[in-house]
């Protein structure tokens, strides 16, 4: 079969084959431009007919660079039919760049609507940062409140002790707006919540009594605001509204009885260090007078030896020993049976 081949692939002139090569290629190359005309066809159509301007040599290439068309040419003829000016490079640049196509075309659309001045220079810079550019949008719009502090932590309210020690419960509901020009590098919602539960600390902490808080709560909000909290951060405070103060515990007393127990640990340690002192000093005391017990007899006998006391002597010192045992005995009172 081999040789069958050879010899008409021989017999064939040489200009011939180039011929037929060149046939199958083209053939090959109309089979797949039919084929990419049937599967791009009708986003071409749709894009040509809502003004979109997109090339079908466009839409080949996007195909080979692995960009999705339909997502590029449907959010190209959602920001045509907008208004807005946009090219399919600039969106097809930031789908490659690993951006939300779609978020940013609807952010861009609804900053328009709402006269917020959004270049799409801006929107890309927050979509890629990894903000959500259309929450932010609709955030500036629509200001959203945030509750302080967050009941997502765990924590119901923010606790501080007044100076006369009364301890005080508040909640507070933070208005804010965002701030698009800062939204990047801007903190988020966690630092502004910290930074409004600091300035109620320091506020209530700052009340000569608990009494003047509960009066006028709206000073808590009012010396809030005055520090500009919102400096260094995506939005813009509108207004710290205190939603409830509620009375806690009595800290001060708290402290006092913590420190009159401290003292009372503190005294009795002392009187017992006393009491050990004055029994190991009676200890030390009836040792001495047991030992110079011991050395009367002693002392007796060596009178004796040397002559300065005799018999008639000891016996009568004996007598008054005795005699003064009796009274000792007789004056210490009787035990109750």
């Amino acid at each position: 079969m081999s040789n069958l081949m050879n010899t008409i692939l021989a017999a064939e002139s040489p200009a011939r084959v180039i011929g037929m090569a060149v046939l199958v290629i083209i053939i090959l190359a109309v089979i797949v431009f039919f084929l990419l005309f049937l599967k791009f066809f009708r986003l071409w159509l749709q894009a040509r007919l809502s003004r979109a301007d997109v090339k079908f040599s466009e839409l080949i290439g996007m195909w080979l660079r692995k960009v999705d068309t339909r997502t590029i040419v449907l959010s190209k003829i959602t920001a045509i039919q907008a208004g807005l000016t946009l090219t399919t490079r600039d969106l097809e640049s930031h789908y490659l760049a690993g951006g939300r196509v779609p978020n940013v075309v609807r952010a861009l659309v609804a900053a328009d609507r709402a006269n917020i001045d959004l270049s799409l220079k801006t929107a890309t810079a927050i979509d890629l940062a990894g903000r959500d550019i259309l929450d932010a949008v609709q955030t500036s719009v629509n200001p959203k409140v945030i509750d302080c502090p967050d009941p997502k932590k765990g924590k119901d309210t923010i606790d501080a002790v007044a100076q006369d020690g009364i301890q005080l419960k508040a909640k507070a509901r933070v208005t804010v707006r965002a701030n698009i020009q800062r939204l990047v590098g801007g903190a988020t919602e966690e630092t502004v919540i910290a930074r409004v539960g600091e300035g109620i600390v320091t506020t209530i902490g700052s009340a000569v009594t608990y009494k003047n808080v509960l009066e006028n709560p709206d000073r808590i909000s009012k010396a809030v605001l005055a520090k500009g909290l919102d400096a260094g951060t995506a939005f813009e405070i509108l207004s710290i509204d205190i939603a409830d103060v509620d009375v806690g515990v009595n800290v001060g007393a708290e402290l006092q009885k913590h420190q009159a127990q401290a003292d009372l640990v503190r005294a009795q340690a002392e009187a017992e260090k006393r009491r050990a002192m004055a029994f190991a000093r009676e200890q030390e005391m009836r040792a001495l007078v047991v030992e110079n017990e011991a050395k009367v007899p002693l002392a007796i006998a060596e009178a004796f030896q040397k002559g300065n006391l005799g018999i008639m002597d000891y016996y009568r010192m004996k007598n008054i020993n005795a005699d003064t045992d009796m009274r000792d005995s007789i004056a210490k009172p009787k035990k109750p049976e």
